[in-house]
């Protein structure tokens, strides 16, 4: 039988006994014995952030794409297929290519320890090496510092805000958590700064002295904000007015303008900038969903899907929910048990008429249907239990066929309703 990606992926899972376990050493040793792809990437946008870091990646894909570049980008976790985590000039990586580049780092790295997002990463690295482009996008997965994607010399880093997220890894302190982002910071290199708190801009602002980058922090360097439906972008080149993001929600115009400042900072024209607003395109971020039998099974009811997933995220949302036309909200919630929870739901209790807690299928980290109610229950929310987001849907507009439904919780989730609604 023919051997496919999700064959070796498999494989790989199996090469290292926890999911995460963060050092820089097996990297640098698979990197080696691959003769260090990291060294010949066209030139590297690296991009770290508590949230944002996707929506941000996938502004400046547009806008130099509109400029007429081309452009890799890695970005994770997959939604649908381990493919999207791999785009080489454009173009989502093939299954022959995937396959060959997971083979040869598979063979390389010889049975020894590697988890499953190092091994795929460095596959990632090993693909862009080999193919032209002239820019390469890499989005952090976890950190920065430690972060399997922290090989690289970039051309400029990227900070989108800093929020108190994966706590048992880096940190439960948001100056902890800031210090981890800024190790992607590196001597010399150029690095914009979206909005932080003072506490967080305090550590970055030390670590890019100390390593002598220069900052281009919004707030100092640029500003950005939302005027009569525009967007206006401001730095010392002067003043851009331009297209609201094609994403939406008022989070996105801090994205939009560390995606501009980049953008500018690399000599890109006002048509590149106005692309990165109208072309980009960002599922599971506040997605409209349009076709496919969950959408049937909808009828007259709105449904939207989003993948956020901590207390930064929820209110975010609970911003966009509130902006968006008056009409009955009700959740279908779906959460890991490695999240904060509670503070993931409070802003959206203010939003929200109901909440149904599903279990996420294939996830043995998912929250329990009856934990994530409990959860919502503690803070004021309506909250019941359904089998499956199909049940869940099904009893939502049996009760209100008119009403808004979002689906919510989890990039996991998330993956699960684009596969199944694909």
């Amino acid at each position: 039988m023919t051997k496919t990606s999700d064959d070796i992926l498999a494989q790989m899972m199996a090469l290292h006994p926890k999911i995460i376990d963060l050092t820089l050493d097996r990297v640098w040793r698979l990197l080696q014995a691959l003769d260090n792809p990291q060294d010949n990437l066209p030139p590297v946008i690296h991009i770290a952030g508590t949230n944002g870091k996707g929506s941000t990646q996938s502004m400046i894909r547009a806008g130099l794409e509109g400029w007429g570049k081309s452009v890799h980008a890695y970005t994770s976790p997959h939604l649908a297929r381990f493919h999207e985590r791999i785009r080489l000039a454009g173009d989502l990586i093939s299954e022959s290519h995937l396959i060959e580049m997971l083979e040869e780092c598979y063979a390389k790295n010889g049975g020894e320890n590697i988890t499953y997002f190092e091994i795929t990463t460095v596959a990632g690295l090993l693909a862009f090496a080999r193919a032209k482009a002239d820019y390469t996008l890499l989005e952090v997965g976890l950190g920065g510092r430690l972060d399997a994607t922290n090989v690289v010399t970039p051309e400029v880093s990227v900070i989108t805000p800093v929020s108190i997220d994966h706590e048992q890894f880096l940190g439960d302190t948001l100056t902890k958590i800031a210090a981890e982002k800024a190790g992607i910071i590196k001597r010399g290199v150029p690095v914009v700064v979206g909005p932080q708190s003072e506490e967080a801009m305090e550590v970055i602002e030390d670590v890019a002295l100390r390593r002598g980058a220069p900052v281009i922090a919004q707030g100092q360097h640029w500003h950005v904000w939302e005027e009569r439906g525009r967007l206006v972008f401001k730095d010392e080149r002067g003043l851009l007015d331009l297209p609201l993001p094609a994403l939406l929600g008022a989070h996105q115009i801090d994205n939009a303008g560390a995606a501009l400042a980049v953008l500018r900072h690399l000599g890109a024209d006002e048509a590149a900038c106005e692309a990165a607003m109208t072309d980009a395109v960002w599922p599971a971020r506040m997605q409209r969903l349009a076709t496919g039998p969950l959408v049937d099974a909808a009828g007259t009811a709105e449904l939207w899907l989003d993948g956020g997933h901590n207390a930064a995220a929820g209110d975010a949302l609970a911003k966009v929910l509130s902006g968006l036309p008056k009409r009955s909200t009700h959740l279908i919630c779906g959460m890991l048990n490695t999240k904060d929870v509670t503070g993931y739901m409070r802003p959206l209790a203010d939003v929200a008429e109901s909440l149904t807690g599903v279990s996420i299928p294939g996830e043995m980290n998912t929250l329990s249907a009856e934990d994530t109610c409990d959860a919502a229950a503690s803070v004021g929310m309506s909250a019941q239990v359904a089998g499956s987001v199909e049940e869940a849907l099904a009893t939502i507009v049996s009760q209100d066929p008119h009403v808004r439904v979002l689906i919510c919780g989890s990039l996991y989730l998330a993956g699960h309703i684009l596969r199944e609604n694909g």
